[in-house]
C-alpha cells in the first residue's frame, strides 16, 4: 500500500509516522518542496519520500490533505479527482481570516473542502487529536486500551475505506455521520481533543504538552451524542 500525505505539517508528520511504521510507504509533499523534507524523510526511514503535490496526490487511492483550511480550498481539485481524500482540516480565524458561511454555520469545514473537491470522496478524521497524542495513544488492533477516532463522510465506502486504514494505523473508529455533523469534532465542540487528556482540567496554555489517556469508542460515542454546536462567530482561534 502507498498513501499520499499533502502537508508535513504536526498531523501530517505524525500520521506518516504511523504509516511507516505499519509498513505502510508514504509519499510526502509540502508548499516548500520535496528539498525541504530531507530531515523528515530521513527519519522516517526507506518508506517514506518527497515529491511534488501532484506525486502526493497520485501516490494511493487514500491521500490525506493535511493543510490549512484556505489551503486545501485552493488545491487544484484535478489533482485528486477520483481520489478518496482524507481531511484533517479545522477552521482557525485567527489563522485563516473569517469565512462568513462557517462563521453563520451555514457550512461545517470539511463540506467547503469538499464541495471544492467535487470529484473526490472526502472524510474528515484525525482532526480532534492533538499532534503528540496521534503517535502516543496508537495501539494494535484488538488492544484493551485501544483509543477512537470519529470520522465523517457522504460516501459509506470511502468511510469503509479509511475506517480501514485507521485501523492499521493503530486506532478504532466511530462513525460521527455526514460532513454536515463533522461540527460535532470540531473546535470547542464536545469531541475535540480535550476528550483525550489524562487531565481533561488542564489549562489551556498546557494542552499542547499534556500527557495523553485511551478513550475508547463508546466514550467517543457519548461525547458526539453530547456535543453542542459551537458559535464559531465567537471563537477566538
Amino acid at each position: 500500500m502507498e498513501l499520499g500525505i499533502i502537508g508535513s505539517g504536526n498531523i501530517g508528520a505524525a500520521i506518516a509516522r504511523l504509516a511507516t511504521a505499519a509498513g505502510i510507504d508514504v509519499v510526502l509533499a509540502n508548499s516548500r518542496g520535496p528539498a525541504s523534507l530531507t530531515e523528515l524523510v530521513a527519519e522516517l526511514g526507506p518508506r517514506a519520500s518527497a515529491g511534488t503535490t501532484g506525486q502526493a496526490a497520485g501516490a494511493g487511492e487514500v491521500v490525506v490533505l493535511s493543510v490549512p483550511l484556505p489551503v486545501a480550498t485552493s488545491i487544484d481539485p484535478d489533482l485528486l479527482a477520483g481520489r478518496i481524500v482524507l481531511d484533517t482540516s479545522n477552521y482557525y480565524p485567527f489563522r485563516d481570516g473569517r469565512i462568513l458561511a462557517l462563521d453563520r454555520n451555514e457550512t461545517t469545514t470539511s463540506e467547503q473542502v469538499q464541495a471544492h473537491l467535487s470529484n473526490s470522496r472526502l472524510v474528515k478524521v484525525f482532526n480532534n487529536v492533538l499532534a503528540h497524542h496521534v503517535p502516543q495513544l496508537a495501539r494494535p488492533t484488538g488492544a484493551a486500551d485501544r483509543s477512537a477516532l470519529p470520522l465523517a463522510g457522504d460516501d459509506a465506502p470511502a468511510k469503509a475505506a479509511v475506517a480501514a486504514l485507521v485501523d492499521r494505523l493503530g486506532y478504532d473508529t466511530v462513525d460521527a455521520g455526514p460532513l454536515a455533523d463533522s461540527w460535532r469534532f470540531e473546535p470547542e465542540a464536545g469531541a475535540y481533543t480535550r476528550i483525550y487528556l489524562a487531565d481533561p482540567t488542564v489549562p489551556a496554555e498546557e494542552v499542547p504538552r499534556a500527557p495523553g489517556a485511551p478513550l475508547p469508542a463508546a466514550a467517543l460515542r457519548r461525547a458526539l451524542a453530547a456535543a453542542v454546536r459551537v458559535d464559531v462567530a465567537e471563537r477566538a482561534f
